[in-house]
């Protein structure tokens, strides 16, 4: 004798396979759509949780940290290792730093949104990039007999990094001053000494703090993170380390609550 066969199970198949067969090219697409929409999401999604707490593109608008950085450049800053002396950060603008009149270059919609989740470089026009010359309880000072800036009595070999064109390296500074650098904030120079308005040209003008020089020291909490990457033109692809002319820079002294500039008044 055969096998018995269940019809009742294979009428249930049949008709199965004939509703797959039956269905609508229109409900795929859809189910596709929505599937693709769902993956758009998620990756834009991740996208700004990349941009918020790990790393965020820049675009570089100015001359005041070349050759290290060129108008155009697009950074890759990183926001999970903390920075130290001589490393390379934007940071938002402390106050009095930008001109008023300012305007970072114009985007429609998309690209805003694309910006946003981090697919395009910021070109907001408060944010500065500088590399940090002074930590907390730091005294910078320009200079020693040979021209050199010194912090906390070390002078430092700049030459590495500073601009130089026809085989000539800018003077790290001109202007003689000591800064003791307070709590909580830093003290940066752009590579380009002659075209960086930086800490040294904000020591004579009171910044939010309230006291005379104050406007020179950068808080920590405007830093958005370390220079780590220039992703484009691709003919520039680097990575960013320490100099090592800070690794022998003494440690800091007692961070004041407030910064000291002298003499009183001194400028880039």
């Amino acid at each position: 004798m055969g096998e018995a066969v269940d019809s009742g199970q294979d009428a249930t198949v049949g008709d199965n396979v004939r509703r797959r067969e039956k269905r609508s090219p229109g409900r795929s697409f859809a189910r596709f759509v929505r599937e693709l929409v769902i993956v758009i999401v998620g990756a834009l999604v991740l996208s700004g949780l990349l941009r918020a707490f790990v790393a965020q593109p820049f675009l570089i608008p100015s001359q005041s940290m070349e050759n290290t950085l060129q108008v155009d450049d697009r950074v890759v800053v990183q926001k999970i290792t903390p920075f130290q002396r001589g490393d390379i950060v934007v940071f938002k603008d402390p106050g009095g730093w930008l001109p008023a009149t300012q305007e970072a270059a114009e985007r429609g919609p998309v690209g805003k949104a694309l910006e946003f989740f981090g697919i395009l470089p910021d070109t907001s026009d408060d944010h500065l990039i500088k590399r940090v010359i002074g930590v907390a309880g730091d005294t910078v000072a320009c200079c020693d007999p040979d021209g050199r800036v010194t912090v906390n009595g070390k002078a430092l070999e700049e030459r590495a990094y500073l601009y130089s064109s026809g085989g000539e390296t800018v003077d790290p500074a001109r202007v003689p001053f000591e800064a003791v650098v307070p709590a909580g904030h830093i003290f940066v120079m752009g590579d380009h000494r002659n075209f960086s308005a930086d800490s040294r040209c904000h020591m004579d003008q009171e910044g939010p703090e309230g006291y005379p020089g104050s406007a020179a020291f950068v808080p920590v909490d405007n830093v958005v993170g370390t220079a780590w990457l220039i992703v484009a033109p691709f003919d520039r692809w680097r990575t960013f380390s320490t100099p090592t002319t800070f690794a022998g820079v003494p440690p800091p002294g007692p961070a004041p609550a407030r910064g000291t500039i002298s003499p009183e008044g001194a400028g880039c």
